[in-house]
Protein backbone atom coordinates (compact mmCIF):
# COMPACT_ATOMS: atom_id res chain seq x y z
CA UNK A 1 0.00 0.00 0.00
CA UNK A 2 0.69 3.43 -0.54
CA UNK A 3 1.32 5.78 2.63
CA UNK A 4 2.95 8.87 1.02
CA UNK A 5 4.11 10.81 -2.07
CA UNK A 6 6.58 13.23 -2.08
CA UNK A 7 6.93 15.45 -4.84
CA UNK A 8 9.81 18.32 -5.56
CA UNK A 9 10.52 20.43 -8.28
CA UNK A 10 8.53 18.78 -10.98
CA UNK A 11 7.09 20.81 -13.40
CA UNK A 12 4.43 23.14 -11.43
CA UNK A 13 5.21 21.94 -8.23
CA UNK A 14 7.34 22.87 -5.92
CA UNK A 15 7.01 20.82 -2.68
CA UNK A 16 3.93 18.25 -2.63
CA UNK A 17 3.29 15.67 0.44
CA UNK A 18 0.43 13.52 -0.08
CA UNK A 19 -0.61 11.20 2.45
CA UNK A 20 -2.42 8.53 1.16
CA UNK A 21 -5.01 6.33 3.38
CA UNK A 22 -6.61 2.69 2.95
CA UNK A 23 -9.26 1.97 0.86
CA UNK A 24 -10.28 3.99 -2.26
CA UNK A 25 -8.38 7.91 -2.26
CA UNK A 26 -9.71 10.84 -4.44
CA UNK A 27 -7.64 13.23 -5.95
CA UNK A 28 -9.58 16.54 -6.88
CA UNK A 29 -8.99 19.89 -7.82
CA UNK A 30 -9.58 22.37 -11.15
CA UNK A 31 -8.56 21.13 -14.34
CA UNK A 32 -5.07 22.16 -14.43
CA UNK A 33 -4.37 22.25 -11.18
CA UNK A 34 -1.30 19.68 -10.89
CA UNK A 35 -3.03 16.30 -10.62
CA UNK A 36 -2.22 15.00 -13.55
CA UNK A 37 1.37 15.54 -12.51
CA UNK A 38 0.56 13.07 -9.34
CA UNK A 39 -0.02 10.59 -11.84
CA UNK A 40 2.89 11.44 -13.67
CA UNK A 41 5.52 11.01 -10.18
CA UNK A 42 4.15 7.55 -9.89
CA UNK A 43 4.97 6.93 -13.53
CA UNK A 44 8.48 7.81 -12.51
CA UNK A 45 8.67 5.43 -9.28
CA UNK A 46 7.58 2.51 -11.81
CA UNK A 47 10.79 3.13 -14.13
CA UNK A 48 9.26 5.94 -16.79
CA UNK A 49 10.76 7.85 -18.56
CA UNK A 50 12.34 10.50 -17.24
CA UNK A 51 12.20 13.98 -19.61
CA UNK A 52 14.75 16.64 -17.77
CA UNK A 53 12.21 19.36 -19.60
CA UNK A 54 9.69 18.57 -16.82
CA UNK A 55 12.01 19.88 -14.18
CA UNK A 56 10.96 22.69 -12.51
CA UNK A 57 11.94 25.96 -13.86
CA UNK A 58 15.46 27.17 -12.14
CA UNK A 59 15.90 23.85 -10.06
CA UNK A 60 18.78 21.63 -10.98
CA UNK A 61 16.69 18.10 -10.58
CA UNK A 62 13.28 17.03 -9.76
CA UNK A 63 12.98 14.20 -6.68
CA UNK A 64 9.87 11.49 -6.34
CA UNK A 65 9.62 9.40 -3.19
CA UNK A 66 7.14 6.64 -2.50
CA UNK A 67 6.75 5.08 0.91
CA UNK A 68 4.83 1.89 0.65
CA UNK A 69 3.89 -0.36 3.52
CA UNK A 70 5.01 -3.94 2.40
CA UNK A 71 3.04 -7.45 3.38
CA UNK A 72 3.57 -10.98 2.54
CA UNK A 73 6.05 -11.92 -0.28
CA UNK A 74 7.18 -8.32 -0.56
CA UNK A 75 7.73 -7.84 2.40
CA UNK A 76 9.84 -11.33 2.39
CA UNK A 77 12.14 -10.73 -0.51
CA UNK A 78 12.67 -7.37 0.63
CA UNK A 79 13.26 -7.93 4.12
CA UNK A 80 10.92 -5.31 5.13
CA UNK A 81 7.98 -4.46 6.24
CA UNK A 82 8.39 -0.90 4.86
CA UNK A 83 10.41 0.39 1.52
CA UNK A 84 10.63 3.88 -0.30
CA UNK A 85 11.10 3.93 -3.92
CA UNK A 86 13.04 7.40 -4.98
CA UNK A 87 13.42 8.73 -8.75
CA UNK A 88 15.71 11.99 -9.48
CA UNK A 89 15.90 13.31 -12.70
CA UNK A 90 18.29 16.13 -13.43
CA UNK A 91 17.92 19.08 -15.32
CA UNK A 92 20.78 17.76 -17.32
CA UNK A 93 22.36 14.11 -17.33
CA UNK A 94 20.70 10.96 -16.63
CA UNK A 95 17.95 10.08 -14.25
CA UNK A 96 18.92 8.32 -10.62
CA UNK A 97 16.73 5.58 -9.07
CA UNK A 98 16.92 4.45 -5.24
CA UNK A 99 15.49 1.94 -3.58
CA UNK A 100 15.45 2.28 0.61
CA UNK A 101 18.51 4.89 -0.26
CA UNK A 102 20.95 2.78 -2.50
CA UNK A 103 21.40 3.57 -6.04
CA UNK A 104 19.50 0.91 -8.72
CA UNK A 105 19.04 0.71 -12.03
CA UNK A 106 15.74 2.41 -12.99
CA UNK A 107 14.78 -1.56 -14.00
CA UNK A 108 15.05 -2.35 -11.06
CA UNK A 109 12.74 0.37 -9.40
CA UNK A 110 10.13 -0.76 -11.89
CA UNK A 111 10.10 -3.92 -10.78
CA UNK A 112 9.94 -3.14 -7.18
CA UNK A 113 7.35 -0.71 -7.70
CA UNK A 114 5.02 -2.49 -10.58
CA UNK A 115 4.69 -5.44 -7.83
CA UNK A 116 2.82 -2.53 -5.87
CA UNK A 117 1.40 -0.32 -8.17
CA UNK A 118 -0.74 -0.85 -11.45
CA UNK A 119 -1.60 3.02 -12.94
CA UNK A 120 -4.79 3.16 -15.60
CA UNK A 121 -4.92 6.29 -17.65
CA UNK A 122 -0.99 6.37 -19.06
CA UNK A 123 -1.53 3.50 -21.22
CA UNK A 124 2.37 2.62 -21.19
CA UNK A 125 2.03 1.34 -17.31
CA UNK A 126 -0.82 -0.95 -17.49
CA UNK A 127 0.29 -4.27 -16.09
CA UNK A 128 -2.83 -6.08 -17.84
CA UNK A 129 -2.03 -5.23 -21.47
CA UNK A 130 1.61 -7.32 -21.10
CA UNK A 131 0.60 -10.83 -23.06
CA UNK A 132 2.56 -12.52 -19.64
CA UNK A 133 -0.01 -10.55 -17.03
CA UNK A 134 -3.24 -11.32 -19.26
CA UNK A 135 -2.13 -15.08 -19.15
CA UNK A 136 -1.42 -15.16 -15.48
CA UNK A 137 -4.85 -13.30 -14.84
CA UNK A 138 -7.00 -15.76 -16.89
CA UNK A 139 -4.58 -18.67 -15.43
CA UNK A 140 -5.58 -17.37 -11.65
CA UNK A 141 -9.17 -16.71 -13.07
CA UNK A 142 -9.82 -20.54 -14.09
CA UNK A 143 -7.80 -22.13 -11.36
CA UNK A 144 -4.74 -23.43 -13.42
CA UNK A 145 -2.42 -25.34 -11.61
CA UNK A 146 1.12 -24.81 -14.03
CA UNK A 147 3.07 -27.32 -11.51
CA UNK A 148 2.88 -30.36 -12.82
CA UNK A 149 3.77 -28.47 -16.61
CA UNK A 150 6.58 -26.41 -15.26
CA UNK A 151 8.22 -29.86 -13.54
CA UNK A 152 7.47 -31.97 -16.65
CA UNK A 153 9.33 -29.48 -18.57
CA UNK A 154 12.22 -29.19 -16.41
CA UNK A 155 13.02 -32.97 -16.49
CA UNK A 156 12.61 -33.20 -20.23
CA UNK A 157 15.01 -29.90 -20.71
CA UNK A 158 17.26 -32.31 -17.68
CA UNK A 159 17.28 -35.64 -19.56
CA UNK A 160 18.23 -33.94 -23.13
CA UNK A 161 20.97 -32.14 -21.85
CA UNK A 162 22.26 -35.60 -20.31
CA UNK A 163 21.59 -37.39 -24.00
CA UNK A 164 23.58 -34.40 -25.33
CA UNK A 165 26.51 -34.79 -23.26
CA UNK A 166 26.45 -38.23 -24.11
CA UNK A 167 26.87 -37.34 -27.58
CA UNK A 168 24.23 -37.62 -29.39
CA UNK A 169 26.07 -37.44 -32.74
CA UNK A 170 27.81 -40.68 -33.18
CA UNK A 171 30.76 -38.72 -34.97
CA UNK A 172 31.48 -36.28 -32.28
CA UNK A 173 31.19 -38.90 -29.47
CA UNK A 174 33.74 -41.25 -31.27
CA UNK A 175 36.02 -38.10 -31.54
CA UNK A 176 35.77 -37.34 -28.06
CA UNK A 177 36.86 -41.11 -27.02
CA UNK A 178 39.61 -41.31 -28.71
CA UNK A 179 40.65 -38.15 -27.84
CA UNK A 180 40.13 -38.88 -24.05
CA UNK A 181 41.81 -42.56 -24.93
CA UNK A 182 45.17 -41.10 -26.15
CA UNK A 183 45.37 -38.61 -23.21
CA UNK A 184 44.65 -41.40 -20.73
CA UNK A 185 47.34 -43.58 -22.45
CA UNK A 186 49.87 -40.38 -22.34
CA UNK A 187 49.02 -40.28 -18.82
CA UNK A 188 49.40 -43.80 -17.90
CA UNK A 189 52.39 -44.72 -19.88
CA UNK A 190 54.27 -42.08 -17.43
CA UNK A 191 53.23 -43.85 -14.59
CA UNK A 192 53.37 -40.68 -12.47
CA UNK A 193 53.60 -42.30 -8.73
CA UNK A 194 51.98 -39.54 -6.73
CA UNK A 195 51.09 -35.57 -6.98
CA UNK A 196 54.32 -34.63 -5.20
CA UNK A 197 57.13 -37.13 -7.46
CA UNK A 198 58.14 -34.17 -9.54
CA UNK A 199 59.54 -32.34 -5.93
CA UNK A 200 60.75 -35.34 -4.76
CA UNK A 201 62.59 -35.57 -8.39
CA UNK A 202 63.62 -32.20 -7.97
CA UNK A 203 65.39 -32.81 -5.07
CA UNK A 204 67.22 -36.15 -6.66
CA UNK A 205 68.23 -34.02 -9.25
CA UNK A 206 70.25 -31.47 -6.93
CA UNK A 207 71.61 -33.83 -5.10
CA UNK A 208 73.46 -35.87 -8.17
CA UNK A 209 74.14 -32.22 -9.72
CA UNK A 210 76.11 -31.34 -6.70
CA UNK A 211 77.61 -35.16 -5.82
CA UNK A 212 81.19 -34.42 -6.56
CA UNK A 213 81.53 -31.16 -4.68
CA UNK A 214 79.61 -32.79 -1.65
CA UNK A 215 81.85 -35.28 -1.64
CA UNK A 216 85.16 -33.65 -1.49
CA UNK A 217 83.51 -31.25 1.21
CA UNK A 218 82.37 -34.53 2.94
CA UNK A 219 86.30 -36.02 2.49
CA UNK A 220 87.75 -32.44 3.29
CA UNK A 221 85.65 -32.29 6.93
CA UNK A 222 86.84 -35.99 8.18
CA UNK A 223 90.20 -35.26 7.33
CA UNK A 224 90.46 -32.23 9.49
CA UNK A 225 88.99 -34.48 12.60
CA UNK A 226 90.75 -37.75 11.53
CA UNK A 227 94.50 -36.52 10.66
CA UNK A 228 97.27 -38.01 12.61
CA UNK A 229 101.23 -37.05 12.95
CA UNK A 230 102.12 -40.08 11.18
CA UNK A 231 100.55 -37.88 7.57
CA UNK A 232 102.50 -35.12 7.89
CA UNK A 233 101.18 -31.75 8.22
CA UNK A 234 98.66 -30.50 11.29
CA UNK A 235 97.05 -32.64 13.31
CA UNK A 236 93.75 -33.73 13.33
CA UNK A 237 90.40 -32.68 15.92
CA UNK A 238 89.91 -36.19 17.38
CA UNK A 239 94.16 -36.30 18.08
CA UNK A 240 94.31 -32.92 19.26
CA UNK A 241 91.39 -33.52 22.12
CA UNK A 242 92.93 -37.04 22.63
CA UNK A 243 95.85 -34.88 23.90
CA UNK A 244 93.52 -32.97 25.65
CA UNK A 245 91.87 -35.65 27.46
CA UNK A 246 95.21 -37.35 28.45
CA UNK A 247 96.43 -34.27 30.19
CA UNK A 248 93.57 -33.88 32.08
CA UNK A 249 93.26 -37.38 33.18
CA UNK A 250 96.83 -36.86 35.18
CA UNK A 251 94.94 -34.95 37.82
CA UNK A 252 91.96 -35.99 40.02
CA UNK A 253 90.61 -32.13 40.00
CA UNK A 254 89.72 -32.10 36.53
CA UNK A 255 87.93 -35.14 36.68
CA UNK A 256 84.60 -33.21 35.64
CA UNK A 257 86.02 -31.91 32.59
CA UNK A 258 87.57 -35.01 31.32
CA UNK A 259 84.68 -36.56 31.35
CA UNK A 260 82.69 -33.80 29.11
CA UNK A 261 85.85 -33.80 27.18
CA UNK A 262 85.33 -37.66 26.54
CA UNK A 263 82.14 -36.83 25.06
CA UNK A 264 83.31 -34.52 23.12
CA UNK A 265 85.73 -36.55 21.99
CA UNK A 266 83.21 -39.73 21.05
CA UNK A 267 81.12 -37.49 19.18
CA UNK A 268 83.84 -36.43 16.80
CA UNK A 269 84.64 -39.99 16.33
CA UNK A 270 80.66 -40.50 15.11
CA UNK A 271 80.69 -37.48 13.04
CA UNK A 272 83.84 -38.53 11.04
CA UNK A 273 82.52 -41.76 10.43
CA UNK A 274 79.69 -40.23 9.18
CA UNK A 275 81.15 -38.07 6.70
CA UNK A 276 83.37 -41.12 5.83
CA UNK A 277 80.28 -43.11 4.67
CA UNK A 278 78.43 -39.79 2.91
CA UNK A 279 81.48 -39.06 0.77
CA UNK A 280 81.49 -43.58 0.30
CA UNK A 281 77.93 -43.03 -0.92
CA UNK A 282 78.42 -39.67 -3.10
CA UNK A 283 79.18 -41.33 -6.53
CA UNK A 284 79.15 -39.62 -9.40
CA UNK A 285 76.58 -41.09 -11.75
CA UNK A 286 75.65 -39.24 -14.46
CA UNK A 287 73.19 -41.89 -16.39
CA UNK A 288 70.82 -41.10 -13.40
CA UNK A 289 71.08 -37.51 -13.68
CA UNK A 290 69.88 -37.63 -17.20
CA UNK A 291 67.10 -40.32 -16.35
CA UNK A 292 65.98 -37.60 -13.79
CA UNK A 293 65.55 -34.87 -15.77
CA UNK A 294 63.74 -36.49 -18.79
CA UNK A 295 61.59 -37.56 -16.21
CA UNK A 296 61.02 -34.01 -14.81
CA UNK A 297 60.42 -32.83 -18.27
CA UNK A 298 57.91 -35.50 -19.24
CA UNK A 299 55.74 -34.61 -16.02
CA UNK A 300 55.98 -30.58 -16.58
CA UNK A 301 54.81 -31.17 -20.18
CA UNK A 302 51.86 -33.14 -18.57
CA UNK A 303 51.46 -30.83 -15.66
CA UNK A 304 51.50 -27.61 -18.56
CA UNK A 305 48.56 -29.98 -20.50
CA UNK A 306 46.20 -30.72 -17.78
CA UNK A 307 46.08 -27.68 -15.49
CA UNK A 308 49.48 -26.98 -14.01
CA UNK A 309 50.44 -29.52 -11.27
CA UNK A 310 50.67 -33.53 -11.01
CA UNK A 311 47.47 -33.32 -8.94
CA UNK A 312 45.75 -31.61 -11.44
CA UNK A 313 47.12 -34.36 -13.98
CA UNK A 314 45.39 -37.43 -11.92
CA UNK A 315 42.36 -35.70 -11.51
CA UNK A 316 41.97 -35.10 -14.90
CA UNK A 317 42.86 -39.16 -15.69
CA UNK A 318 40.28 -39.94 -12.88
CA UNK A 319 37.50 -37.25 -14.82
CA UNK A 320 38.71 -38.79 -18.30
CA UNK A 321 38.27 -42.30 -17.00
CA UNK A 322 34.86 -41.92 -15.74
CA UNK A 323 33.72 -39.97 -19.19
CA UNK A 324 35.18 -43.24 -21.01
CA UNK A 325 33.01 -45.27 -19.15
CA UNK A 326 29.91 -43.12 -20.17
CA UNK A 327 30.71 -42.89 -23.90
CA UNK A 328 31.79 -46.34 -23.90
CA UNK A 329 28.04 -47.28 -22.44
CA UNK A 330 26.71 -44.30 -24.26
CA UNK A 331 24.46 -46.51 -26.84
CA UNK A 332 22.93 -48.22 -24.22
CA UNK A 333 22.60 -45.59 -21.99
CA UNK A 334 21.21 -42.98 -24.77
CA UNK A 335 18.76 -45.22 -25.51
CA UNK A 336 17.74 -45.76 -21.83
CA UNK A 337 17.37 -42.23 -21.56
CA UNK A 338 16.07 -41.02 -25.00
CA UNK A 339 12.84 -43.73 -24.22
CA UNK A 340 12.59 -42.14 -21.06
CA UNK A 341 12.68 -38.42 -22.47
CA UNK A 342 10.14 -39.49 -25.54
CA UNK A 343 7.82 -40.69 -22.48
CA UNK A 344 8.05 -37.52 -20.36
CA UNK A 345 7.31 -35.36 -23.69
CA UNK A 346 4.24 -37.27 -24.01
CA UNK A 347 3.31 -36.69 -20.50
CA UNK A 348 3.74 -32.74 -20.77
CA UNK A 349 1.67 -33.08 -24.18
CA UNK A 350 -0.77 -33.91 -22.33
CA UNK A 351 -0.37 -32.14 -18.95
CA UNK A 352 0.26 -28.83 -21.49
CA UNK A 353 -3.55 -29.95 -23.15
CA UNK A 354 -5.08 -29.88 -20.05
CA UNK A 355 -3.69 -26.79 -19.28
CA UNK A 356 -5.03 -25.32 -22.69
CA UNK A 357 -8.51 -26.84 -22.44
CA UNK A 358 -8.82 -25.54 -18.99
CA UNK A 359 -7.86 -22.12 -20.10
CA UNK A 360 -10.20 -22.04 -23.18
CA UNK A 361 -13.15 -23.38 -20.76
CA UNK A 362 -12.54 -20.28 -18.39
CA UNK A 363 -11.68 -17.41 -21.47
CA UNK A 364 -15.38 -17.45 -22.42
CA UNK A 365 -16.78 -17.05 -18.90
CA UNK A 366 -14.03 -14.59 -17.54
CA UNK A 367 -15.28 -12.25 -20.70
CA UNK A 368 -18.62 -12.31 -19.55
CA UNK A 369 -18.01 -11.29 -15.92
CA UNK A 370 -16.48 -8.42 -17.01
CA UNK A 371 -18.64 -7.46 -20.24
CA UNK A 372 -21.94 -7.81 -17.21
CA UNK A 373 -19.69 -4.94 -15.93
CA UNK A 374 -19.97 -2.34 -18.57
CA UNK A 375 -22.96 -1.14 -18.44
CA UNK A 376 -22.71 0.51 -15.39
CA UNK A 377 -19.51 1.69 -16.13
CA UNK A 378 -20.20 3.70 -19.39
CA UNK A 379 -19.51 1.05 -22.02
CA UNK A 380 -22.72 -0.25 -22.65
CA UNK A 381 -21.97 -1.29 -26.58
CA UNK A 382 -18.11 -2.82 -25.94
CA UNK A 383 -17.72 -6.82 -25.84
CA UNK A 384 -14.67 -8.26 -24.67
CA UNK A 385 -13.50 -11.68 -26.10
CA UNK A 386 -10.24 -13.61 -24.36
CA UNK A 387 -8.67 -15.42 -26.92
CA UNK A 388 -6.45 -18.62 -26.72
CA UNK A 389 -5.16 -20.42 -29.29
CA UNK A 390 -6.94 -23.93 -30.12
CA UNK A 391 -4.42 -26.16 -29.36
CA UNK A 392 -1.67 -26.75 -27.26
CA UNK A 393 -1.40 -24.74 -23.97
CA UNK A 394 -2.49 -22.23 -25.17
CA UNK A 395 -0.10 -19.55 -23.70
CA UNK A 396 -0.53 -16.78 -26.06
CA UNK A 397 -3.72 -15.70 -24.32
CA UNK A 398 -5.18 -12.09 -25.59
CA UNK A 399 -7.46 -10.29 -24.25
CA UNK A 400 -9.24 -8.50 -26.83
CA UNK A 401 -11.86 -5.16 -26.92
CA UNK A 402 -14.33 -3.92 -29.31
CA UNK A 403 -15.49 -0.70 -27.39
CA UNK A 404 -18.16 0.07 -29.58
CA UNK A 405 -21.22 -1.59 -31.42
CA UNK A 406 -20.04 -2.66 -34.79
CA UNK A 407 -16.55 -2.43 -34.46
CA UNK A 408 -13.63 -4.81 -34.46
CA UNK A 409 -12.20 -6.83 -31.54
CA UNK A 410 -8.42 -5.74 -31.26
CA UNK A 411 -5.78 -6.40 -28.72
CA UNK A 412 -6.82 -4.64 -25.36
CA UNK A 413 -3.63 -2.08 -25.72
CA UNK A 414 -5.37 -0.69 -28.65
CA UNK A 415 -8.62 -0.95 -28.18
CA UNK A 416 -9.69 2.21 -26.53
CA UNK A 417 -9.54 5.97 -25.58
CA UNK A 418 -7.98 6.74 -21.78
CA UNK A 419 -11.11 6.79 -20.19
CA UNK A 420 -12.85 3.46 -22.08
CA UNK A 421 -9.58 1.88 -21.39
CA UNK A 422 -9.05 2.59 -17.61
CA UNK A 423 -12.85 1.41 -16.86
CA UNK A 424 -12.48 -1.26 -18.70
CA UNK A 425 -9.27 -2.08 -16.73
CA UNK A 426 -11.64 -1.04 -13.72
CA UNK A 427 -14.19 -4.28 -14.83
CA UNK A 428 -11.27 -6.68 -15.12
CA UNK A 429 -9.91 -5.68 -11.51
CA UNK A 430 -13.51 -6.42 -10.02
CA UNK A 431 -13.75 -9.70 -11.72
CA UNK A 432 -10.11 -10.65 -11.18
CA UNK A 433 -9.16 -11.42 -7.56
CA UNK A 434 -5.24 -11.05 -7.56
CA UNK A 435 -3.48 -7.68 -8.82
CA UNK A 436 -0.92 -4.96 -7.46
CA UNK A 437 -2.09 -3.80 -3.64
CA UNK A 438 -2.39 -0.05 -5.14
CA UNK A 439 -4.75 0.44 -7.78
CA UNK A 440 -4.06 4.10 -9.81
CA UNK A 441 -6.93 5.05 -11.96
CA UNK A 442 -6.71 8.35 -14.26
CA UNK A 443 -9.39 9.19 -16.91
CA UNK A 444 -11.90 6.56 -15.65
CA UNK A 445 -14.71 9.12 -15.73
CA UNK A 446 -13.64 10.75 -18.78
CA UNK A 447 -16.76 11.58 -21.21
CA UNK A 448 -18.96 10.42 -18.35
CA UNK A 449 -21.62 11.50 -15.69
CA UNK A 450 -25.01 10.95 -14.06
CA UNK A 451 -25.68 7.49 -12.92
CA UNK A 452 -22.55 6.02 -14.85
CA UNK A 453 -20.88 8.40 -12.81
CA UNK A 454 -22.67 7.03 -9.86
CA UNK A 455 -21.58 3.84 -10.79
CA UNK A 456 -18.40 4.08 -11.49
CA UNK A 457 -17.61 5.27 -7.93
CA UNK A 458 -19.46 2.36 -6.48
CA UNK A 459 -17.26 -0.31 -8.58
CA UNK A 460 -14.01 1.50 -6.96
CA UNK A 461 -15.47 1.77 -3.70
CA UNK A 462 -16.23 -2.16 -4.09
CA UNK A 463 -13.03 -2.35 -5.57
CA UNK A 464 -11.34 -0.99 -2.95
CA UNK A 465 -12.07 -3.12 -0.47
CA UNK A 466 -9.89 -5.52 -1.58
CA UNK A 467 -6.98 -3.02 -2.75
CA UNK A 468 -6.00 0.61 -2.18
CA UNK A 469 -7.08 2.71 -4.67
CA UNK A 470 -6.16 6.18 -5.67
CA UNK A 471 -8.76 7.57 -8.55
CA UNK A 472 -8.16 11.26 -9.97
CA UNK A 473 -11.45 12.36 -10.82
CA UNK A 474 -13.57 15.66 -12.05
CA UNK A 475 -16.86 13.77 -10.77
CA UNK A 476 -18.32 14.62 -7.35
CA UNK A 477 -20.45 11.72 -7.50
CA UNK A 478 -16.83 9.16 -8.13
CA UNK A 479 -15.30 11.32 -5.35
CA UNK A 480 -18.33 11.13 -2.84
CA UNK A 481 -17.33 7.56 -2.59
CA UNK A 482 -13.92 7.80 -1.46
CA UNK A 483 -12.72 7.16 1.95
CA UNK A 484 -10.33 10.18 1.68
CA UNK A 485 -10.52 13.31 -0.31
CA UNK A 486 -7.46 15.32 -1.23
CA UNK A 487 -7.98 18.00 -2.87
CA UNK A 488 -5.12 19.90 -5.34
CA UNK A 489 -5.04 23.46 -5.69
CA UNK A 490 -2.76 26.22 -7.31
CA UNK A 491 -1.24 29.20 -5.50
CA UNK A 492 0.83 32.06 -6.52
CA UNK A 493 3.67 33.24 -4.76
CA UNK A 494 6.79 35.27 -5.27
CA UNK A 495 5.85 35.54 -8.95
CA UNK A 496 5.78 31.66 -9.51
CA UNK A 497 2.83 29.23 -9.35
CA UNK A 498 2.81 26.65 -6.45
CA UNK A 499 0.79 23.25 -6.20
CA UNK A 500 -0.59 22.07 -2.43
CA UNK A 501 -2.44 19.55 -1.85
CA UNK A 502 -4.56 18.61 1.73
CA UNK A 503 -7.38 15.96 2.94
CA UNK A 504 -10.50 17.90 3.42
CA UNK A 505 -13.14 16.34 5.52
CA UNK A 506 -16.53 17.83 7.20
CA UNK A 507 -17.42 21.04 5.84
CA UNK A 508 -14.01 21.29 3.56
CA UNK A 509 -14.95 18.20 1.70
CA UNK A 510 -18.63 19.52 1.49
CA UNK A 511 -17.09 22.43 -0.40
CA UNK A 512 -15.24 21.04 -2.51
CA UNK A 513 -17.87 18.31 -3.93
CA UNK A 514 -20.10 21.66 -4.30
CA UNK A 515 -17.16 23.12 -6.03
CA UNK A 516 -17.11 19.85 -8.48
CA UNK A 517 -20.89 19.61 -9.00
CA UNK A 518 -21.47 23.41 -10.04
CA UNK A 519 -18.21 25.53 -9.82
CA UNK A 520 -19.63 27.56 -6.85
CA UNK A 521 -18.64 26.10 -3.19
CA UNK A 522 -20.92 27.87 -1.10
CA UNK A 523 -23.75 27.43 -3.58
CA UNK A 524 -26.53 25.99 -1.18
CA UNK A 525 -28.06 23.78 -3.43
CA UNK A 526 -24.92 21.99 -4.56
CA UNK A 527 -23.96 21.62 -0.99
CA UNK A 528 -27.32 19.80 -0.54
CA UNK A 529 -26.23 17.81 -3.62
CA UNK A 530 -23.06 16.96 -1.90
CA UNK A 531 -24.32 16.13 1.43
CA UNK A 532 -26.44 13.82 -0.32
CA UNK A 533 -23.93 12.40 -2.55
CA UNK A 534 -21.97 11.72 0.44
CA UNK A 535 -24.99 10.02 2.70
CA UNK A 536 -26.04 7.93 -0.44
CA UNK A 537 -22.19 6.48 -1.08
CA UNK A 538 -22.03 5.43 2.76
CA UNK A 539 -25.18 3.52 2.92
Amino acid sequence: MLLELRVRELGVIADLDVVLAPGMNALTGETGAGKTLVVEALSLLLGGRADPSAVRRGAGEAIVEGRFALEGAAASDLGSDEVVLTRIVPAEGRSRSLLDGMMVPATRLGDVGGALVDIYGQREHYSLVQPAAQRQALDRFAGVDLGEVQALARRAAELQRVVDELGGDERARLRELDLLRYELEEIERAGISSAVEDEELAAEEELLAGAAALRETAVAARQLLEAGASEGGELGALSLVGDALGLLERHRQFAGLSGRLRSVLAELGDLASELRRAAEGLEQDPERLGAVRARRQLLRGLARKHGGDLAAVLEFAASARRRVEELSAADETRERLEAELEAVRAELVLAERRVGDRRRRAAPRLARSVEARFSELALPGARLRVAVPPEGIGDAVEIQLAANRGEPYVPLARAASGGELARTMLALRLVLASGPPTLVFDEVDAAIGGQAALAVGRALAELARRRQVLVVTHLAQVAAHADRQIAVAKSEQGGRTLVHARAVEGEERLAELSRMLSGHPASAAARRHAAELLASARR
